[in-house]
């Protein structure tokens, strides 16, 4: 009998979800395009499960010229319209326009010298991992008073889609904090590349 690597019980056993559990999640983010990226994504989560965003990342990426917020935030009515169109990503106006207004403001949070986009993010946590000893699946929280310290500068710096539990989500992701539970072989692993 095969004993089966113990992980965190949301990723399940979908082979795209078991791959971003093994190899991204928690990793530290400190890339500015790649936060935004994240950024993004998490927000066309909204109502949605994240597995369905993993399973159109690519087409995401092609669709929104890989991220890069120089180029979207050029995009016109022309482009929401080509977007709308696009079977691969989520075909919500909301969040598309929503994409565009947040890169519209990472450039004005950018132009205004505000130093990095990762600093404006990380500063929510010291610039340092979290590292939380979670044991179940009811230890996992939602929010926190940090998430909704960078909601509330986000939203300030003219960001949308990405109220408190999509920035806590958001958090978990790129490993400003490690969430990974303690039995999850992940845990170790990303507690060795926290941010100190």
């Amino acid at each position: 009998m095969t004993r089966q690597t113990p992980r965190c019980h949301w990723c399940g056993s979908d082979p795209i979800y078991v791959e971003y559990h093994d190899t991204e999640w928690g990793v530290p983010v400190v890339d500015d395009r790649a936060l935004f990226e994240k950024l993004v994504l998490d927000g066309f989560q909204a109502g949605l499960s994240w597995i369905t965003i993993l399973r159109k990342r690519d087409a995401f990426r092609r669709a929104f010229r890989s991220f890069e917020p120089e180029r979207i935030a050029r995009f016109t009515e022309r482009d929401v319209t080509r977007l709308l169109g696009d079977e691969g990503i989520v075909r919500s106006r909301a969040k598309i326009e929503g994409a565009i207004k947040n890169a519209r403001s990472w450039l004005k949070v950018m132009d205004a010298g505000e130093g990095a986009f990762r600093d404006l993010l990380w500063q929510h946590v010291e610039h340092r991992t979290r590292v939380n000893r979670l044991r179940t699946a009811s230890d996992f929280q939602a929010e926190t008073d940090e998430s909704r310290a960078m909601a509330k500068m986000l939203k300030k710096s003219g960001f949308t889609f990405c109220g408190p539990t999509i920035c806590y989500a958001f958090m978990q992701a790129v490993g400003m904090v490690n969430d990974h539970v303690v039995t999850c072989f992940r845990h170790a692993e990303c507690k060795k590349l926290a941010r100190r």
